[in-house]
């Protein structure tokens, strides 16, 4: 083998040796199919986790606007109250002069003159939802009820409001103001004999 050859050899040789140790990239690597399952699942739990909470968000503020819808509503329904509430004491005022003026002589035409007040009062304030409590003869009630006293009686059943001391108003399905009454009561004996019978029972 002459020079050249052996030159020749030498370089073969050595490009042979590069070529192992720097292989050439012939085309771009890929992730794998076991990590692209786990890009595609993680994807699919983020979207998943994103659609829930906006389900919450849509479903918060569903209810929110339906809070607002109705306070409005309340708010609109009873805007009169505070006002009603305090022409209340002028018809009672109303109706204890009425009362007064029966036992004075002469007072007829002061009388009707309250009268008519009165009775223009109640009647503007009734377009706006003011209705009286029906107390005297009812039972007992404490939602449109407050009983200051008891009545003992033999003729009424228990918790029957006997008195009324005080009228009570709703407004609209609203209790304005209850109604102070007095209720009855089985006298002391009578109820003491109820309670034996029942414990012989």
């Amino acid at each position: 083998m002459d020079e050249n050859q052996k030159k020749e050899q030498a370089e073969n040789n050595k490009q042979e040796e590069n070529k192992e140790q720097h292989p050439a990239v012939t085309e771009t690597e890929q992730p794998n199919e076991i990590e692209q399952k786990e890009n595609v699942e993680d994807l699919k739990k983020e979207i998943a986790e994103l659609k829930d909470k906006y389900l919450r968000l849509y479903a918060d503020f569903e209810n929110y606007k339906r809070l607002s819808a109705k306070n409005k509503a309340e708010l609109i329904k009873y805007s009169n109250e505070e006002l009603i509430r305090e022409l209340l004491s002028v018809i009672d005022h109303l109706e204890l002069a009425l009362q007064h003026s029966a036992n004075i002589e002469n007072s007829s035409a002061l009388a009707e003159g309250v009268q008519m007040t009165l009775k223009e009062i109640k009647t503007i304030l009734e377009k706006f939802g003011l209705t009286v409590i029906e107390a005297l003869g009812k039972p007992f009630d404490p939602v449109f009820h407050h009983a200051i006293s008891q009545v003992e009686s033999e003729e009424t059943d228990e918790n029957i409001v006997v008195s009324e001391f005080r009228k009570g108003y709703m407004l609209k399905d609203k209790v304005l103001r209850a109604s102070l009454v007095g209720i009855s009561k089985k006298p002391t004996e009578q109820r003491l004999n109820l309670t034996t019978e029942n414990t012989e029972e």
